[in-house]
């Protein structure tokens, strides 16, 4: 059964958070991309999440709430956690902080780890949505495992259509990749970039580690956002048979091309970046391409964000598994 399409208002959201309360699977916008949500305290439900994605069960899950009170209620918020949500929340900002003993959150939604990862949207839907739920929704990307992430209801049907119950259309994501996430629960430690940027955050709590060993939050992943196509990274030239993912000036000779940003503004580049790479993966299937070749972004500001979305989508796939392995 294909998943109903909700319009996104009063009627919309009662009825997705009907769902949501009842244990099934509804995507919604935030400004971000678009979530795949599910009750986080309903550990059935949170487990069709990983059905519906395909995702690996050790990679935890954010999750949602309309508030910073309502989501300092399932975790141990700081001082530089507070300091954040008084600046950042609503916002692209997750933060990974202690569990609370008594938190009702499913321990599946965190992967069985000591800490959950919480963010409070900027998006008014989304928000609405949230309150109306009156429960903490884990909601990773809408896509399957590894894919491109969404940023339109679209991109969700086309991509989980037939797996979930129902999609808010909630209109297109404004900022177009994911949340930052910063882990919280030692010394503060950048996991991913993302739409906060690192600037930004530094500028509130001073210098930020690098996070790495066990993987603690959404998007650490090695390979992940990953298109069909190969995707080489850097290029300054390009192919007749090659796709080109632009940035800036586009470079001479392509097959074809898909413009990020004409003027070189990242946040501009971040809002097109996973429809963009749509677009091409479906051009070089139809065409018969050899690849995309993705132009040089900067590290500034959201550039940091779009090239750990570049270098993940080109690294290395893992293998698929067979069906003994999916038990």
């Amino acid at each position: 059964m294909l998943a109903r399409r909700l319009a996104a208002d009063a009627a919309g959201i009662a009825e997705a958070a009907r769902l949501l309360r009842a244990g099934d699977l509804v995507a919604f916008g935030t400004e971000t991309v678009y979530g795949l949500g599910a009750d986080a305290t309903n550990a059935d439900a949170v487990a069709r999440i990983f059905a519906a994605k395909g995702r690996p069960h050790f990679n935890p899950l954010i999750c949602h709430y309309p508030t910073a009170e309502a989501a300092f209620a399932d975790v141990v918020p700081n001082p530089a956690a507070r300091t954040l949500a008084a600046a950042c929340w609503p916002g692209p900002l997750t933060l990974v902080l202690p569990r609370r003993p008594d938190s009702a959150v499913a321990l599946l939604t965190g992967a069985g780890l000591d800490s959950l990862a919480v963010r409070v949207p900027a998006h008014a839907t989304a928000r609405a949505l949230l309150s109306a739920v009156g429960r903490p929704v884990a909601a990773p990307s809408a896509n399957r495992s590894g894919h491109v992430s969404p940023t339109s209801a679209a991109d969700v049907a086309a991509e989980l259509g037939d797996r979930i119950a129902a999609i808010l259309d909630s209109g297109p994501c404004t900022v177009g990749v994911e949340s930052t996430v910063l882990d919280l629960c030692g010394p503060p430690a950048l996991l991913r970039p993302g739409g906060v940027t690192a600037e930004t955050l530094a500028a509130l709590l001073g210098q930020l580690g690098r996070g790495g060993g066990a993987i603690r939050a959404p998007g650490m992943l090695e390979s992940h956002y990953a298109p069909e196509a190969t995707l080489r990274l850097n290029a300054a030239s390009v192919a007749c048979n090659e796709a080109v993912l632009a940035f800036g000036p586009v470079l001479p000779g392509a097959a074809t091309y898909i413009q990020l940003s004409a003027s070189g503004d990242t946040t501009e580049a971040a809002a097109n970046l996973f429809a963009g790479l749509r677009a091409l993966d479906a051009l070089v299937r139809q065409r018969g391409l050899s690849g995309i070749a993705a132009m040089p972004i900067p590290e500034t500001g959201l550039g940091a964000a779009i090239n750990d979305r570049l270098r993940r989508a080109a690294a290395p796939r893992p293998p698929t598994a067979s069906p003994a392995d999916a038990g």
